[in-house]
């Protein structure tokens, strides 16, 4: 099987859509001999900052000198990079290789009469394949939604259960309350593994506090007041947080510093649990830190940005990333978000800002939001809101509109910002 009939065999699978619950992932990794169950885990759930947490602890990790492997979607640069080891994506040959491997463990499943995994599921084999191949100390897990029925959720040798920031999205999966989304999450925590959050809203925290406490877990809690920002701009950022001083990251918006606390709680975890991680290995793996996608700067000329922010929450952090950072002005937005986002709110929240917004169809035709939809609700709060149905378009019109000066702002849904960086360096290129 070559690379390019694997992702064509995993597209035939995504047929089966998305199901929550374990017995499938089960049934298809009791057939792989159970990969997971020599690995040790460090699991991620949350609503925003998953995938920033996750990037942070598996660059320390890799500094410190474990073999780590990271498991991550959606991604925004390559389809591979969802499977990495010390920050290298896996290579096509193995992809292809351990999905032929899947492939014939599906067929022996379907051949007893058992369901059909989904691709989320065969993926997630896939991932644990690879990184039994590859002798990994930890893995760095990210849950696809929500925790407890999410098929990585199948793992037993959990280190720490970490909870980025927790709000209100994928309600009809998950629960139409704080509470109830909080429990669905909080099902990643195994007896005795540490814990580690976010700063949350009372409500999540009782329900984290409450599970930690039934299952014997130590809880770690990050809090975002006793961190003095030193210096940020939308290149980077330096602070002081508890015993540990002038910590510099690379990734700008005031939420990576929570994600970023949220880590230093983690790293104290597992040093007390025994793990050996030098504050050198710590520091530097907080400067080598990137997450496209999450308030990147791909363009000084004029300067533009790319950020994930998708639910209110996130528009919330984004905006006060904005106003910290480009106070003063002229901003032209892009945006495209699915249609079961909460997209009025969002525009509530940006559309203020914007002296120009281009509205897009994402590249999911089935699940987008439609660009002249969206730009209706937009035109509630900017006078200057334009519906593009291609992605190309609206970004060659946001760089004509830019005079010297303004700043570029492309947001929504992740599942766009690759294009929208892969067309922006070829202008550069182009020029």
């Amino acid at each position: 099987m070559t690379y390019k009939e694997a992702r064509v065999y995993l597209d035939e699978v995504s047929k089966y859509g998305s199901v929550l619950g374990l017995d499938t992932i089960r049934g298809l990794l009791n057939e792989l001999d159970n990969p997971q169950d020599d690995l040790k885990f460090i699991h991620i759930a949350g609503t925003n900052g998953k995938g920033s947490v996750l990037a942070y602890t598996s660059t320390i990790l890799s500094e410190a000198g474990y073999r780590t492997g990271r498991y991550v979607s959606p991604t925004v640069v390559s389809y591979l990079e969802r499977i990495q080891v010390d920050g290298k994506w896996i290579p096509e040959d193995d992809f292809a290789e351990l999905v032929k491997e899947v492939q014939k463990a599906i067929v022996r499943m379907e051949a007893h009469g058992e369901a059909s995994p989904t691709v989320f599921e065969a993926e997630t084999a896939v991932a644990f394949l690879y990184f039994k191949r590859m002798q990994c100390d930890f893995v760095v897990l990210e849950t696809g939604l929500g925790g407890t029925l999410d098929a990585t959720n199948v793992v037993k040798n959990t280190i720490a259960a970490v909870f980025s920031s927790v709000s209100r999205d994928h309600m009809e999966f998950l629960g139409e309350s704080l509470k109830e989304i909080a429990g669905n999450k909080a099902g990643i925590m195994k007896p005795g593994c540490v814990v580690v959050t976010a700063g949350q809203k009372p409500e999540v925290l009782e329900v984290f506090e409450q599970c930690a406490g039934e299952l014997g877990c130590r809880i770690y809690k990050a809090d975002a007041g006793k961190v003095e920002i030193l210096e940020e701009s939308w290149s980077g950022q330096h602070f002081t947080y508890k015993n540990r001083t002038d910590i510099h990251i690379s990734m700008a918006g005031r939420y990576q510093i929570v994600n970023a606390v949220t880590v230093l709680e983690l790293i104290d975890a597992l040093q007390d649990a025994g793990y050996r991680i030098p504050e050198e290995s710590l520091r530097k793996g907080f400067e080598k830190t990137v997450w496209p996608g999450r308030f990147t700067c791909i363009s000084t000329n004029p300067i533009f940005i790319v950020d994930g922010a998708h639910n209110e929450e996130a528009a919330l952090c984004l905006r006060e990333s904005v106003e910290t950072y480009f106070s003063g002005k002229r901003l032209i937005f892009i945006m495209g978000v699915f249609q079961d986002k909460e997209y009025e709110k969002i525009a509530q929240i940006m559309g203020p800002m914007a002296s120009k917004i281009f509205t897009v169809d994402l590249p999911d035709t089935d699940r987008t939001l439609k660009a002249a939809e969206l730009a209706g609700a937009l035109s509630l709060y900017c006078p200057d809101v334009k519906a593009e149905t291609a992605i190309s378009e609206a970004v060659k019109d946001a760089f004509l509109a830019a005079a010297a000066g303004d700043v570029i702002l492309t947001f929504g849904s992740l599942s766009y910002l690759g294009l929208v960086m892969e067309l922006v360096k070829k202008r550069g290129e182009q020029k």
